[in-house]
Order: C-alpha cells, then sequence, then structure tokens
C-alpha cells in the first residue's frame, strides 16, 4: 500500500501535475475564457451565437477569411515552388559559395516578416527607389507594393527557406542508389525528379508545407503594413479587438474562436496525409553534389542566386538605410550618419533593447526546463497524465499569436490573475508559443539516449533523480543548447502576441520596429530592425560554433 502511494505521488509525477497546472492555466483557462465569450452573452449569462453569426452576416468581415485563405495558400504553393527546387539544386549541383548561399537563406528566414514588408516598401512604395526609377525610365505610374500581391512577394520570400531547410534535411536521407536505378530504367531528370524523390519526400513537403501555412495565416505585421484595403483575419482581430477592448470583446472572442478551429481543421489534416505518405529512408548511398556544364549550369546558378538575393535584400535594405541622414527621422536627404543610432540609444525609449534581451532569455530558461521535463516524462515515464501533458503542450502550435495574446488579455486582466501590462504576461506568451517546438526536439534527442545507459547509473547506486540529473541532462544539453538558440531567435522576433501585450515598460524590439514605421519614423525603424537582424545573424553564428553544424537541416 505504502509502496503503492510512493509511486502515485513519485517525483515524476509531482512534476507532471505541476506542468499540467500551469498548463491550465496558462493555455486551457485562456483558451475556455475565448470559447466562453463567443458564445455567451455578458448581460445575460445565456447561450448565444450573435457574434458568430456577425462574422458570416456581414461580408465585410467574411471576406477577411477569403483574403486569408487567398494569401495562405499562394504563398504556401509558391514557397513550395521554389523552396523544393533550391533544396534539390543544393544537393545534386555544385553551387559555387553554397556555404554562404546556405547562411544567407537562413538568416533571411529568421527575420520577420514585417522588416521584410517594410524593406519593400522602401524599394517598391510608392515613394521607393525602385517605383522612382522605373516611373521615370518609363513614364508610368506605379501605385507601390501594397495589397495582395505585396504581401505574397514579402511572405513567400521570406517562407521558401523553411521549406528548404526540412527538404535539405529529407534529401540528406534519400539513398541516391534508388535514383541511380531510375536513371538506368531510361528516366529523365525531371522524370525521376517527380516520379521518384518527390514521392519520397512528400511527407516532409507535407510538414513543411503546413508549418508555412499555418505562419502565414496567422502573420499580422505584413498585411498590417503593406495591406492598405486587403485585410486577413490577424489584421481584423487586432483592429476589431483594440477596438472593443472597453466594451463588448465578443465579437474579437468570435474571431479567435474561428480562427483556432481552422488552425486546428489543417493540422488534423495535414496529420492524416502525413501518415498516408509516409516512408521510412534511410541514405547507404547519399546524394552527392555533381559539377555540370553548359546552360543547365548556368541556369541551375541563376535561379539560386536571384532568388537567395530578392530574399536576403530586405535585410540589406535596412541596415543600409539605417546609416543614411534623415530630416526629422522620416525623409531620407542623402548622405550618411549615425542619427538614428543616437535617436534610438538616447533620445528615445532604450529599455527596448534591455527589454527584448532580458523578456527573451526568461522566456527561454522557462522553455529549456520544461522542454526538458515534459520530453523526459512523455518518453521514459509514460502514463496517462503525462500522455494528457504532452498533447497539451502542441496546443499553442496551432494557436496563431494575436489570438494567443487576446486570450491572455481575457484571463488575465482582473484578479486574483492579475498580470496584464507586466512582463510575466509577456514572458509567458513567448515560453507558450515556442514550447512545442523545443518539447518536439528534446523528445528526439531522449529518444537517441539508449535506456540502458541510465539503468546502469541506477545499479550503481544512483537514484532516478540523480540519473536524470548526472547523466541524462548533460547528454542532452548541447542538443538543447542548440534548440534553445533557436527559439531565442524566433522569440525575439515575436510580434503578433507582443503588439497586443505589450506597455511602454515592457516594449520590445519588434514593437518598436512597427511602431516607428506607422509614425514613418523610417530611419528610427532601420536602427531598431538593423539591431534585431544582427542579434539573429550572432546567434546564427553561436549556433554553429557550439554544434559544430555547417546548417540547420531538420
Amino acid at each position: 500500500m505504502v509502496t503503492s502511494m510512493k509511486r502515485k505521488f513519485s517525483i515524476w509525477n509531482v512534476s507532471a501535475l505541476i506542468i499540467l497546472a500551469v498548463f491550465l492555466i496558462f493555455i486551457l483557462f485562456p483558451l475556455i475564457l475565448v470559447l466562453k465569450k463567443s458564445i455567451i452573452d455578458p448581460h445575460t449569462g445565456e447561450l448565444t451565437l450573435r457574434y458568430l453569426g456577425k462574422f458570416f452576416e456581414r461580408k465585410f468581415y467574411w471576406v477577411t477569411l477569403i483574403n486569408s485563405f487567398q494569401v495562405t495558400i499562394v504563398t504556401t504553393v509558391l514557397s513550395v515552388a521554389i523552396g523544393l527546387p533550391i533544396a534539390y539544386l543544393m544537393r545534386k549541383v555544385k553551387i559555387k559559395g553554397s556555404r554562404i548561399i546556405e547562411i544567407l537563406i537562413i538568416i533571411s528566414y529568421l527575420s520577420p516578416p514585417f522588416i521584410g514588408a517594410y524593406a519593400w516598401i522602401q524599394l517598391l512604395g510608392r515613394s521607393g527607389v525602385l517605383t522612382k526609377f522605373i516611373n521615370d525610365l518609363f513614364h508610368v505610374k506605379l501605385n507601390g507594393i501594397y495589397g495582395f500581391p505585396g504581401i505574397v512577394l514579402v511572405l513567400t520570400l521570406q517562407s521558401f527557406p523553411l521549406i528548404y531547410i526540412y527538404i535539405c534535411g529529407a534529401l540528406k536521407n534519400l539513398d541516391n542508389s534508388l535514383n541511380e536505378a531510375a536513371e538506368s530504367l531510361g528516366y529523365s531528370s525531371i522524370q525521376r525528379l517527380f516520379k521518384i524523390i518527390i514521392p519520397l519526400i512528400m511527407p516532409t513537403v507535407l510538414a513543411s508545407a503546413l508549418l508555412v501555412f499555418m505562419r502565414v495565416i496567422a502573420d499580422f505585421g505584413t498585411p498590417m503594413l503593406i495591406g492598405e484595403g486587403f485585410r486577413t483575419i490577424p489584421v481584423l482581430i487586432y483592429t476589431q479587438f483594440m477596438s472593443e477592448v472597453g466594451g463588448d470583446d465578443g465579437f474579437a472572442a468570435a474571431l479567435c474562436l474561428i480562427t483556432i478551429l481552422i488552425t486546428i481543421l489543417l493540422f488534423i489534416v495535414q496529420r492524416l496525409l502525413a501518415r498516408r505518405y509516409s516512408y521510412s529512408m534511410s541514405a547507404l548511398k547519399p546524394m552527392v553534389a555533381e559539377e555540370i556544364g553548359g546552360f543547365k549550369n548556368i541556369l541551375s546558378h541563376a535561379f539560386v542566386y536571384v532568388t537567395v538575393l530578392l530574399a536576403i535584400l530586405p535585410q540589406c535594405v535596412v541596415i543600409f538605410t539605417s546609416f543614411l541622414k534623415t530630416k526629422g527621422g522620416q525623409v531620407f536627404t542623402g548622405g550618411f550618419s549615425l542619427e538614428s543610432y543616437k535617436n534610438i540609444f538616447f533620445d528615445k525609449n532604450s529599455s527596448v533593447i534591455l527589454n527584448t534581451y532580458l523578456l527573451g532569455i526568461a522566456a527561454i530558461i522557462i522553455i529549456v526546463v520544461f522542454g526538458i521535463m515534459i520530453a523526459y516524462l512523455t518518453v521514459r515515464k509514460k502514463n496517462a497524465l503525462t500522455s494528457t501533458l504532452d498533447t497539451i503542450s502542441m496546443f499553442p502550435f496551432i494557436i496563431p499569436g494575436s489570438v494567443l495574446g487576446i486570450s491572455f488579455l481575457f484571463a488575465f486582466s482582473q484578479k486574483p490573475l492579475l498580470l496584464s501590462g507586466t512582463m510575466l504576461i509577456m514572458i509567458m506568451s513567448f515560453a507558450i508559443r515556442r514550447l512545442p517546438y523545443t518539447i518536439r526536439s528534446s523528445t528526439a534527442i531522449i529518444g537517441q539516449i539508449s535506456p540502458s545507459i541510465e539503468e546502469a547509473a541506477i545499479s550503481l547506486g544512483a537514484s532516478e533523480t540523480k540519473a536524470f540529473r548526472k547523466v541524462i541532462i548533460p547528454m542532452m544539453m548541447p542538443g538543447v543548447i542548440a534548440g534553445a538558440i533557436m527559439s531565442w531567435i524566433t522569440v525575439i522576433s515575436e510580434l503578433s502576441s507582443s503588439i497586443i501585450l505589450y506597455t511602454n515598460k515592457t516594449q520590445t524590439l519588434t514593437v518598436s520596429v512597427y511602431t516607428e514605421v506607422i509614425r514613418g519614423n523610417f530611419g528610427n525603424a532601420s536602427a531598431y530592425s538593423t539591431i534585431l537582424t544582427l542579434t539573429s545573424v550572432l546567434s546564427l553564428f553561436l549556433f554553429f560554433k557550439l554544434t559544430g553544424k555547417k546548417d540547420v537541416n531538420v
């Protein structure tokens, strides 16, 4: 009896219960409030569908859903159409400068999409450099990069690197003997690509396409900056919520509920498709990049170079413009100056930089601790409790940042859980948003550690907890640290939830970039963006240094 009680209240079950309690407070409780506010009349307390009906009855609202699907589907298709051939070419053909190209692709992915939107405004906005040049040269009057085409351009150039990263990892596990066998049977290069290679990597294509889809449909900054009259769901959620904070917020909750249901459905569809097209591959003879000549070589290099140049161009633009002289911070007057940096460090609220780093580090500590614990519990201590924990931990993966931000304000704007306006609510939003990725990577790491190593430590007299602390954690740490660095880069680039939760005391770099662009202070926005970009680049090089890797393929 005593032994049974000890097992029930072991340190592992207690740890699982504590983590579950945190999840109930910061994941399920906010989502339940979203559901409640969207279907319960606040005055009568009765069930109502008027908030949901309001969305579908008025064209102004439901058109935004169509707009979101249009942008997301086109962007996802284009991202796959660009990322897949570049990944294939980089694995199949010896591209000169391939190491630098891979780093540039990763950097372009790590930069927030709204920075790309701002940079393209500088290039192709109504007063953009390229717009003026084209108008003067061809005597036309272009209206700039606004609306649907601009949103798709920015998000595609920022999303295809994710496809590239995933597919490169899949191609590394592809046995090239299958490709050679098809070639010996008379298949052309194109036939082998579509009939052998793509079917084998289809699960990876679907998984990466889903990630792009989820990221694009939840993106707030890009359509807000260059969408103008072309509204998407995240923009509608933000504008409706911000205009209804002091009054009826039921409609904002209904919009959040609709978005959550859509993302859940997409997640389920992807899982079903991935299962159907699942293959196990082992690269007994991996693909090796080969020299090719003639027109094919020129075309391959041109395609890779031009695409990567367009992808990295926004980062180059913001760095360059951050050193230009401005008039009142809004108009670039020519010549170079450190005026923008002087503004953000001395004349503006310089704490935003420190806030970004402090909030990011605090969130990463929570992510690492929870990620290790949850991964260990779900792999080594399987039971109903840890299975529940594993399921709930995936919820943030399918919740857009703006929805999470609004749900947090619903849940933590009154006592006894009054957290709104504090650093803690920002930290927890960052940690909850990025935790699923660290859990998945930590789970993969533990799966590679043989249980016999832990058993050997226990047989030598160590307790389970000591074996975990002294054996498992040290073995996991290199991979966990690498994953933490990549999570750190995504945390400091977070905008969707930050723009809803921040106050003057908790403002971050991403919020500062956004607010400066909205105000037209492009010099300051460029300086903030440059600091954010350089932080991401340095973090990436630290990742390479600590892991000894040459890429971040998955």
